[in-house]
Parts: C-alpha cells; structure tokens; sequence
C-alpha cells in the first residue's frame, strides 16, 4: 500500500492499493460509519427507470460513500465497501457498492482515526515492502503450492502425480516435478523467499529439478522435513518456528507462535489470561506483557482504550488474523488472550 495524502485536519488519508494484502489492510480498517471516496461505474440519472433495453451505458465518476458494510473476498480479489452516496454528481442517497481491487485509488475519511487504525496504515505500508514467501508442501503423490500473504495462507494450486493412481489437476500427462516447477516459477520472482517442506525425499527432487529449470527461482530455495505434506504440513512448519530467517519476517508466522504459546501457557495453567473478563483484569493490573486480539473484535469494538492501555504499560499488543488456524484457535478462547508478566488469580 502506498499512502498518497494525508490530512490530519479532515481526517482523510488517501491510498494506493498495491496487492491483495492491501485489500485486507483496508477489510481491517474501514468501519461503519467512514465516508470513503473512489471512482466507479452508475447509470446516469434519469435513465434508471428506463427498460432494461434502452438503459444508457454506465458512467465513470467519483463518489463518495457513507459506509454501512465492509465484505473481503479473499478468492475473488476485491474488497466490497456498501454504503449510501453522500457526495457526488448524481443520485445522492442511493445504495451503491464499491468493488475494490488491486491499482484502486480512495480516500479514507473519519472523524477519529485511532491509534490501532493508524498502526494498521503503517504496517500496510512496511509490509508492502517485504517480499511475499511460497511455499510447496508436497510428497510423491501430491503438493500444494501456497502463498503466505499478511491476511494468513492462500492455497493457489493443488498438482497430483500421474503415478498416484488419481486424477491429475491439470494438463499433460507424467511430468509431475515439471509442472510444479513451472507454477512456482508462475508465482515467484527471482529473489522470492521459497520453501519447499514434506515427509521423505521429493522436495530434494523438486529443488534438484528446479535449479536445473529455474536456477534464479530455485538456487535459494530452502528445504524442510515435516510429518506432513499439504496446507497441515505449512502448518506445522510455522508452528514448530523452524525456518530460519526464511520465516523470521513473517507476520503470520508470528501470529502462529504467539497463540500457540498461550495455548501452551492455558494448558499448563501458566502465566496467561483469556477472554475478555480475565484479559480486562490483567490489563487493569498492568501485567499484560503481549496482548492477542482477534482483528474481527477489532473492527467491530472499541478496544482502543485497552490497547492503549496495554501500551502504556510497556506491553504490546498483537492483531491477529482471523483467516488462518492460529486466528481461529483464538477466536475458540473468546478472541482475546494475553502472555502476561506474572501470574494473576
């Protein structure tokens, strides 16, 4: 994300959509009650009650919406914003649905901007800057290729072996190592973190086949052994925290670490807080040294002051997603947790 203007005064701040990750920054953002102004496609006036037939052709213009609905559709790459048109040239107080996607310009405008909001912002802007990782997780029958994005795992291809006696997903017969070589290829650059992981021996064939193919791809590509192949076994990865400085950068794998260490804590009746009840007295007392939130509560509570709180007492305070495990093993807890300094009753 790219932020292009920012005004304090009118609590507008303008931004570049750069990626996917964007749109669910923005999801994480935007709040019932936000006017948000961008360019779209309406009918002109006066022809709305025309035929179907006879109806004029949409025109391009620039509105602005009072928010009333956020949506994030994650597979279709768009970000729907629904709202009533308060500013524009036409059809002032009509329903109207911004399609949000990648290249998008708009406009933010609240009458307060929050300290986690504006957070979010920067933190858009910082990881638009990292490079995104792959991942193929894979054994002889079957691998899955996915990609890490900040909002948690993306599944982008699923590629079956020939010789495992099942359909094969995609077309051609026989070159299964090639196929996976090329869809790597298809989604990473050169320089893209790569991690190859699995139980046995065919993720050294796929990195022997893939310098041979696609040596600025692959030549940095790091292997890992996991009890399991498929989305579980990236799981499992992130879980286990191996991966050196592959993984080191990652926000979701952050996330993953986090929570399981507080489950871990629940389990052993340890230094941890969950729940909103005991996550407020904990806070109260100042022992809140990493506070968990669920980003949903995030977006549909006023949880600044507790946050602030938690801040101001030398804690920090974590977002986590609700689109990957981690999230919904918090969110199982009530939405909140928080590892705390000391033990409280």
């Amino acid at each position: 994300m790219r932020v292009i203007h920012q005004d304090r005064k009118t609590g507008e701040i303008k931004v570049q959509v750069d990626s996917l990750d964007d749109l669910w920054h923005l999801y994480n953002i935007i709040s019932p009650g936000d006017m948000v102004f961008a360019v779209t496609y309406r009918r002109e006036e006066g022809k709305a009650d025309m035929i179907r037939s006879e109806r004029g052709e949409k025109k391009r213009m620039r509105l602005g919406l009072r928010v009333e609905k956020v949506e994030f559709h994650e597979f279709e790459d768009r970000l729907r914003v629904l709202g009533t048109i308060e500013e524009g040239p036409q059809d002032l107080g009509s329903h109207h649905t911004f399609n949000l996607q990648e290249g998008e310009v708009l406009s933010m405008v609240k009458e307060r901007w929050t300290d986690a909001q504006l957070k979010r912002v920067k933190r858009a802007v910082d990881d638009s800057k990292r490079p995104r990782i792959v991942f193929v997780s894979m054994d002889y029958d079957e691998a899955s290729v996915a990609v890490l994005r900040q909002f948690g795992l993306q599944e982008v291809a699923h590629i079956l072996a020939p010789s495992s006696g099942k359909m094969y997903s995609s077309k051609g017969e026989g070159d299964y190592y090639g196929e996976v070589v090329a869809k790597v290829v298809q989604l990473a650059g050169e320089g893209t973190p790569l991690v190859l992981l699995g139980p046995g021996f065919a993720k050294e064939t796929l990195l022997t086949r893939g310098k041979e193919i696609a040596p600025g791809t692959f030549g940095r590509a790091r292997a890992f052994h996991t009890g399991q192949s498929g989305m579980a076994g990236i799981t499992e990865l992130m879980k286990r925290g191996i991966g050196g400085a592959v993984l080191e950068d990652s926000r979701v794998a952050m996330e993953v670490q986090l929570v399981e260490q507080a489950l871990s804590e629940i389990s052993v009746d340890g230094p941890v807080a969950y729940g909103p009840a005991e996550v407020g007295e904990a806070v109260e007392m100042g022992a809140v040294e990493t506070l968990l939130v669920l980003d949903s509560l995030v977006r549909n509570s006023d949880l600044d002051r507790i946050m602030r709180a938690v801040e101001s007492s030398g804690g920090r305070v974590v977002v986590v997603s609700e689109h990957h495990d981690a999230g919904r093993e918090l969110e199982s807890i009530g939405g909140f947790a928080a590892l705390l300094r000391y033990r409280v009753q």
